[in-house]
């Protein structure tokens, strides 16, 4: 699993949840204008094939407001990363649907921060959907552990 580095930064968190989800749909409204039916990017993975933002936006809504306003603030580094990326991502049927292929390219931005992106393939059709934007979390050591190690008493 390489990482890929993006040049864009993230949106910038100052401000409301209203002020940032502004702020993103300012961003997708100008990759919006480039096309009069559905928006899309296409990738260099995929030999310039392109990938549609329709379930994004519905994926977006469901989640609670702290999550949404985190996902979206990585929205201009998971667009660069989906676009320029030739990193080959990793890729599993979907445990749902046996006709669906789930991609996940992995970027980190300028500050050092990992996140990854999921497109979705139909195998039937080969439409590419990109689904969601993913932080990974850090993981917490059990304070029992960090006691033993610093004070030896391994």
């Amino acid at each position: 699993m390489h990482y890929f580095p993006v040049k864009s930064t993230k949106l910038s968190g100052a401000g409301s949840d209203k002020e940032i989800l502004k702020r993103a749909s300012d961003y997708f409204r100008a990759l919006m204008c480039r096309t009069k039916r559905q928006p899309y990017i296409r990738s260099a993975y995929f030999g310039k094939q392109k990938i549609f933002f329709t379930y994004f936006w519905k994926h977006l809504y469901q989640k609670p407001p702290r999550q949404r306003k985190e996902k979206v603030l990585f929205l201009p580094c998971a667009i660069e990363l989906v676009q320029k990326s030739r990193n080959t991502p990793t890729s599993k049927p979907n445990p749902n649907k046996k006709s669906e292929l789930l991609y996940r390219f992995y970027g980190v931005t300028r500050n050092k921060e990992k996140f990854y992106v999921q497109v979705k393939e139909n195998v039937n059709t080969k439409r590419k959907e990109f689904m969601s934007i993913v932080i990974p979390r850090k993981q917490k050591t059990p304070r029992g552990l960090v006691y033993k190690l610093t004070h030896k008493g391994i």
